[in-house]
């Protein structure tokens, strides 16, 4: 026993100064050999065209052979992990899933989450021809400031930045939306201007100043090893957003990542969902707040999901039950290509996926294996607590998978509202449900490999656009610089026009 203790003592501690150690020594310079990558992106490649069940559903099987074809000629001598990480994510982007995307080594994302790399230091609200800022990391800056219109940066425009950053960026279909929507996200337009271009110590922004003159002036990246680069100057910083005012009486039921607020004296409601994720108490949340709505009989909801990425089908099923006033499924038809799988060595978890598609899914004439659950099975209203009155649904580019799912079956509803923008989620369906990791061999870079699609609606799939709005409200710049909120002040004018209407 004694020497069993022993052995097992030094197995621990070698494991862990082994773990420590390859910490210590993780170089993000690293260059893997010509003949390693190619090996990884043959790995990549064959695993997609085996297992992706939706690789040509918008890209023609030549067109992806071209574009596996070119990445591999790029591949033409040895390469940084960040550098072959590209490769695969402007392949990736041809498919034009937005469940498909390349991911760092778990050794890579360590390195940056402990590393102080300097960091680009604006965020933008992104279109196709303009940027707005949003955020400055550099807080003593007081002429780029929030609201700012910048035209070019290091003599890029602003097209030529969006459209190469989007040949790196996943996305649904041609959802338009969905992909400015991620250039517009916290840190992403930096992340690829590092990625893609690389980040120097200086950056030249050339933008619009308050004469609406074009200027161009040089600042420094954020440096997180300099103190004091945040310090706040007078007026540097974004103008503070005009708060609502309170109304007489609230309820609130709060949560990090849902939240509820009731104006009885507009008999409305505006509730806010982040994600429909497990682990968010959504179920009983939902419970409380349609009790609540059913008591003091609100006759107006507003359910903002511009900015839920998904989640638990089920959990957003739920809640579409409590306002749909008919019975609806999720799908037409949904199916996976194959169960097995040549390469189930890279793909977590393909035991269970493959015991799992045992028992839930069936071979079809098609040679698809079909959840038909989910193709015949039908979700009835709520009895109790339905709610039956007006409901507004907020949405964006950020509005994605299992959100889809949710707005998708209320569109066209006699007392549903779509506001806002675009869905980044595909109105005909997705290709998602399950999603394990594929680590490549050598250089142990990873990739999401959906297993199965979904489509709920065939006939929008040549289009393959997002949920369209029932009224477009996008933000601008003067909207930003004002902090204020254009879609939810659409949304009051036209419960007030209710009200109005309803009182004479």
């Amino acid at each position: 026993m004694r020497k069993l203790a022993y052995v097992c003592l030094v197995v621990c501690i070698s494991g862990l100064w082994g773990c420590s150690a390859s910490r210590q020594t993780f170089d993000p310079q690293h260059k893997y050999s010509k003949k390693q990558l190619q090996k990884d992106y043959t790995v990549f490649r064959n695993v997609l065209e085996e297992s992706h069940p939706s690789l040509y559903w918008f890209t023609p099987k030549d067109s992806m052979d071209y574009f596996f074809n070119d990445g591999y000629r790029h591949i033409s001598d040895s390469m940084t992990e960040l550098q072959f990480r590209n490769i695969l994510s402007y392949v990736v982007s041809k498919i034009h899933c937005g469940h498909t995307a390349v991911k760092y080594s778990k050794q890579y994302g360590k390195y940056l989450d402990t590393a102080k790399l300097k960091m680009f230091p604006l965020s933008f609200k992104v279109w196709s021809d303009s940027m707005v800022i949003t955020a400055n990391i550099n807080r003593k800056d007081s002429i780029l400031k929030y609201g700012t219109i910048v035209t070019a940066i290091d003599g890029y425009s602003t097209r030529q930045l969006t459209d190469s950053f989007m040949n790196y960026v996943s996305g649904d279909g041609n959802s338009i939306s969905g992909k400015y929507q991620s250039l517009s996200n916290s840190g992403a337009f930096g992340s690829l201007y590092r990625n893609v271009i690389g980040m120097k110590d200086q950056v030249a922004i050339t933008y619009i100043d308050s004469t609406g003159t074009q200027q161009t002036v040089s600042v420094p990246v954020f440096d997180p090893s300099v103190k004091d680069t945040t310090e706040k100057a007078p007026g540097s910083n974004k103008p503070g957003a005009k708060q609502p005012k309170e109304p007489k009486e609230n309820h609130h039921l709060q949560f990090a990542s849902r939240y509820v607020q009731i104006d009885t004296t507009l008999s409305s409601a505006y509730m806010t969902l982040h994600t429909f994720a497990r682990g968010n108490k959504l179920r009983s949340f939902y419970r409380q707040v349609f009790r609540e709505l059913d008591r003091r009989n609100i006759q107006h909801l507003v359910v903002d999901v511009r900015t839920n990425g998904g989640g638990d089908a089920g959990l957003s099923t739920l809640l579409t039950r409590y306002l749909a006033d008919k019975k609806f499924k999720l799908a037409d038809s949904l199916y996976a290509v194959r169960r097995s799988s040549k390469y189930g060595k890279y793909i977590s978890w393909q035991p269970f996926y493959w015991s799992l598609s045992q028992f839930v899914t069936h071979k079809e004439k098609d040679g698809n294996y079909h959840f038909g659950y989910f193709e015949r099975h039908y979700f009835h209203p709520r009895k109790k607590h339905h709610y039956n009155g007006d409901i507004y649904l907020v949405t964006g580019g950020n509005s994605f998978s299992a959100t889809t799912l949710f707005v998708k079956v209320l569109q066209g509803q006699p007392n549903v509202k779509i506001i806002g923008e675009e869905t980044g989620g595909g109105a005909y369906g997705n290709t998602a449900w399950m999603i394990p990791d594929v680590t490549l061999p050598n250089t142990k870079v990873r990739f999401r490999l959906p297993k199965f699609r979904l489509v709920m609606d065939e006939k929008l799939v040549k289009d393959a656009r997002g949920i369209m709005p029932d009224i477009q409200v996008s933000p601008t710049r003067e909207t930003i610089r004002q902090g204020i909120d254009p879609k939810a002040a659409v949304i009051r004018g036209m419960i007030l026009h209710k009200i109005g209407v309803a009182q004479q």
